[in-house]
């Protein structure tokens, strides 16, 4: 399904770049390029998603969440060059779904797009009628909360879940530390990156056969954690 994207980048060049890419993944977008003109568009043809450059002039990325998220619940992507951690959880705080340091691929930034739509978008309006998860023989229904691992219920934290649930909706996708950290912002504020080596080491007792010997929930040294066994 094609979804309506506004982009807010004050850079042209890096603003055509990922209006290109969307077009080719089949979605329209608008592209502004400083933060007054993000609100004015956002307010008069509500986006399906908003692509938020933080360093914006006129009315800068936080305050433009801000906003947003005061009018509406418009999923936001932000895209920063300021990689602190002040910075990063301060735009989480204010609403963002996720968000992506510069620089940045383009495949990435696709595949983390798809993601957000398919959380809050039209993509998971789309699924409403079947919005369970499959890959790996793990079945997810984010609707009802439950988890299954060939076709055995699995109770999990509630931090637990929400790395689950990330990785299932991308399968083979390797996730850094961070990132999954990130995806329980919610659920643990005060959780930390070896917080997760945890999440994932309690993940493996309750999905791998073998725990010190898993076959789906893989580490990729030097990077971080995928899932692994496909779709299905």
């Amino acid at each position: 399904m094609c979804a309506h994207v506004l982009v807010a980048e004050d850079d042209e060049k890096q603003a055509e770049l990922i209006r290109r890419s969307l077009l080719r993944e089949g979605h329209t977008a608008t592209v502004v390029h400083d933060g007054g003109a993000a609100l004015q568009e956002a307010r008069r043809h509500r986006p399906d998603l908003v692509v938020l450059d933080l360093m914006l002039p006129v009315v800068d990325g936080f305050e433009v969440c801000r906003e947003l998220r005061r009018d509406d619940d418009i999923p936001v992507l932000m895209l920063t060059a300021r990689s602190t951690e002040d910075d990063v959880l301060l735009g989480l705080e204010l609403g963002a779904d996720d968000y992506m340091t510069k620089p940045y691929s383009p495949r990435e930034l696709m595949a983390r797009i798809r993601t957000v739509l398919r959380r809050g978008g039209p993509l998971a309006a789309e699924q409403h009628s079947d919005p369970t998860l499959r890959a790996a023989g793990i079945t997810m229904d984010p609707v009802r909360h439950t988890v299954r691992c060939d076709g055995t219920p699995v109770d999990c934290t509630p931090g637990e879940y929400e790395i689950l649930l990330a990785m299932v909706s991308e399968p083979e996708r390797v996730f850094s530390r961070r990132q999954l950290l990130h995806h329980t912002r919610g659920i643990d504020r005060a959780s930390t990156e070896r917080a997760i080596d945890v999440h994932i080491m309690n993940l493996r007792k309750k999905i791998e056969a073998d725990p010190r010997s898993p076959v789906r929930l893989l580490t990729v040294f030097g990077v971080g954690y995928k899932l692994s066994g496909g779709r299905g």
